[in-house]
């Protein structure tokens, strides 16, 4: 597993009730929420070190 390291993150408050809601319905914790959906933009940006799925995308594009 990768070394996790903390962060203070400053958020709105009206995020963060938004991300916490989200959490409760997904049943994860709110730091879980947050590194879920940072990981998912990651990818997708395809910015993400490491990602086997992005590298078979660009092979495939060739």
């Amino acid at each position: 597993m990768a070394e996790r390291k903390g962060y203070a993150l400053r958020i709105s408050a009206d995020v963060l009730a938004a991300a916490q809601k989200w959490a409760d319905d997904e049943l994860r914790s709110l730091n879980a929420q947050i590194e879920y959906v940072l990981r998912d933009a990651l990818r997708k940006a395809g910015r993400l070190p490491g990602d086997p799925s992005h590298n078979a995308d660009e092979d495939a594009a060739k």
